[in-house]
């Protein structure tokens, strides 16, 4: 009889969780979706996607190429001083490019664009939530999640890729500066390694990356900001707070979670 209770007892403790993530889940799937219809919905969406790209992309391009110049170089100089071992620095070429291409680009970039641009779509329609807003799009017959969630989807589906590439390229380029220029490798030995190994599957590979991390970021990131009258732990501009905290972390490790399994299907 004890054991038949604490038994109960312990699937109450884990119910409660489960629920409310399944229902998150549930919940995240639906918004993404109301998200993707009203692209094809909205009028004068494409205003909108153009001033989200400014914001999303054009004002990411040069953290995105400095993170990435760093990134080349911490790669080569580890991966020469790694390489050097076993006689094999002719490969550091293809060791620096398929570790950007397959993996850092996509999920740096992604990390990256979340604490710069993630944590703007929370704040700024956390805001327009506590102070409103969104139920006078809602009154003037505008649909607020084509108006405020569709252009950010959009921009992201674009930005996130393109970024991505930006990435990959300027980091290449670090390891060049590290492993040519510094550190004497043959140059034209680290570019031929470069165009013989990665091939078109990679490339492909990360760029479906960097589209899923784009959807998962931007969904996360605006329903956050969308239900922030409805958070349990705050109200007013603490839950603004508070959700873009959440934000960027559900974003984090969604994004490390989704690379695990994209790999897995891409290996």
């Amino acid at each position: 009889m004890t054991q038949s209770l604490s038994f109960t007892g312990f699937l109450r403790l884990i119910g409660g969780p489960c629920l409310r993530g399944i229902e998150a889940l549930g919940g995240t799937a639906i918004f993404m979706f109301d998200g993707l219809a009203q692209i094809f919905a909205s009028r004068k969406i494409f205003p909108r996607t153009i001033q989200q790209l400014y914001i999303i992309g054009s004002k990411s391009f040069f953290l995105i190429m400095l993170i990435g110049v760093f990134c080349g170089m911490v790669l080569g100089l580890q991966g020469y001083y790694s390489l050097v071992q076993f006689g094999s620095v002719g490969m550091l070429g293809s060791a620096v490019s398929l570790t950007l291409i397959r993996e850092l680009g996509p999920v740096l970039t992604a990390i990256m664009l979340t604490g710069r641009a993630g944590s703007s779509m929370t704040a700024e329609i956390g805001v327009m939530r506590i102070t409103d807003q969104i139920d006078a799009l809602d009154v003037m017959d505008i649909n607020s999640m084509g108006y405020l969630v569709s252009p950010r989807l959009v921009a992201s589906l674009i930005a996130f890729p393109l970024l991505t590439a930006v990435f990959d390229v300027i980091g290449i380029i670090g390891g060049y500066l590290t492993g040519v220029l510094m550190l004497g490798i043959n140059g034209g030995a680290y570019f031929y390694r470069i165009a013989s190994s990665v091939t078109m599957t990679d490339v492909a590979g990360g760029f479906i990356k960097a589209v899923v991390f784009g959807l998962l970021v931007t969904t996360i990131c605006c329903r956050q900001g969308y239900y922030t009258n409805k958070r349990r732990d705050s109200v007013g501009p603490e839950a603004v707070g508070n959700a873009t905290t959440s934000a960027v972390v559900i974003s984090c490790v969604l994004i490390l979670a989704a690379d695990y399994v994209i790999t897995s299907f891409l290996l």
